[in-house]
């Protein structure tokens, strides 16, 4: 076996290319804190990509996953295993859904979630009610089906031809969707804060006129909670805030809190369309993911957890004020609970990646949200204390980058 160093150059060498992480390799987290090979702490506002909900390597699940570990591993999905019952179980008893559908992604499940509703809608409205409308800027995941149900075209070049019968209509825009649907519509599907697309909620209104429409027309409103459910906005499920209950929900990332699992949720009536053989996966719902999530979701659903999200979301949003006040390089501050979105003031606008960069640099953790927008997405138990020091140390970076590099009107303007 080759024991050369393990390090971020062996990633050109043995990966494929189509990411391009960071120069750092981490090595070990506790709480809100990671640290890399060289021992180098970094503070975590990233989350894994709002995966890592309670931070890195909670007592509790791992203490799960180590007892799970030492009894059962994996039994397929031509067995049932209780770690898979309890927890489809407390996903009811917290949930509008009386029936669940466990993979491994979020991708896996919304395109369990897309093929429910076509499936449902050819048992009961006929082989033309087939078509589905989702919104622009939104992310669904990257099989084939849900990239394109994305409606994002730098997701979907150069993999066509596109799975046909999908429209996209602009968020927010309830005009719009009552232009497109019909009764060929089969489903409606939407992230009730937009993650990937800019850190965008819906309002309120949208989703009831969204929820109206779907009922008129007798098609299926798919709610995509992957990344912001469990407890991200401060509600267990964003939905609940809302007061707006779809058909169909999905979720993952947070749900196994670093550990692969996902769920589709819905209602018996509309679950006895998978009928048995018509959908399936070989690790859903395996002994280990879903000890790991049981435990996770008993501390995300506690209320006092959910209120601390929400009083945290305070905290952040007053910090980033008084970093705007001081810079200027954000045009709007966003999002609920712990999902923040930093849209970046023009002429910053094009340069998430390099706050993302200028973090690192200084010791942070941060994501984009498309080229405009710096995301926050931290552990839903971070301390206060801990925020108040990531905050300084984004505030660093951000002045590393208003001292280095001007803006570009600043930049035009001095070539003029």
């Amino acid at each position: 076996m080759n024991q050369s160093p393990v390090t971020r150059a062996l990633f050109d060498e043995v990966m494929t290319p189509n990411y391009a992480p960071a120069a750092i390799v981490p090595v070990r987290g506790e709480g809100s804190r990671l640290w890399d090979q060289e021992g180098r702490d970094y503070i975590d506002f990233a989350g894994g990509i709002a995966v890592s909900v309670l931070g890195h390597t909670h007592p509790q699940l791992v203490a799960a996953l180590t007892e799970q570990a030492q009894k059962l591993w994996h039994v397929s999905n031509v067995l049932v295993n209780e770690p898979a019952l309890r927890l489809a179980r407390r996903l009811c008893e917290l949930t509008f859904a009386e029936r669940v559908f466990f993979a491994n992604s979020g991708a896996e499940a919304n395109e369990a979630a897309l093929k429910l509703a076509r499936k449902y809608a050819a048992d009961h409205g006929g082989s033309d009610k087939r078509e589905i409308i989702a919104f622009t800027q939104s992310f669904h995941g990257r099989t084939l089906f849900t990239v394109t149900v994305g409606g994002q075209p730098k997701y979907t070049e150069g993999f066509e031809p596109l799975p046909p019968g999908i429209t996209h209509v602009p968020f927010n825009d309830l005009a719009a969707l009552t232009a497109a649907i019909s009764d060929r519509t089969c489903a409606v599907i939407l992230e009730p804060v937009q993650g990937e697309g800019g850190v965008t909620s819906a309002t309120p209104a949208f989703l009831r006129g969204v929820r109206e429409l779907c009922d008129r027309h007798r098609a299926l409103l798919i709610f995509d909670e992957v990344q912001c459910g469990n407890g991200r906005t401060g509600h267990l499920y964003a939905y609940m805030g809302y007061d707006v209950t779809p058909d169909i929900l999905t979720t993952a990332k947070g749900l196994g809190g670093g550990f692969p699992i996902s769920a589709m949720l819905t209602t018996s009536t509309i679950a006895a369309s998978l009928t048995v053989g018509s959908h399936g996966t070989t690790y859903g719902g395996n002994p280990l993911a879903c000890a790991v999530a049981e435990a996770a979701l008993e501390l995300l659903s506690a209320p006092s957890l959910l209120a601390e999200v929400r009083a945290k979301h305070e905290v952040f949003m007053a910090g980033l004020e008084r970093l705007n006040q001081r810079f200027g390089v954000f045009r709007e501050l966003r999002g609920k609970g712990l999902l923040l979105g930093c849209e970046l003031a023009e002429p910053w606008r094009g340069r998430s990646r390099d706050f993302v960069r200028a973090a690192l640099a200084e010791g942070l953790l941060v994501l984009v949200a498309g080229p405009d927008v710096v995301r926050l997405a931290p552990a839903l138990i971070i301390s206060d204390p801990m925020i108040e020091e990531g905050l300084q140390r984004f505030a660093r970076a951000i002045e590393r980058l208003t001292v280095q590099t001007a803006p570009t009107e600043e930049l035009a303007h001095a070539a003029r």
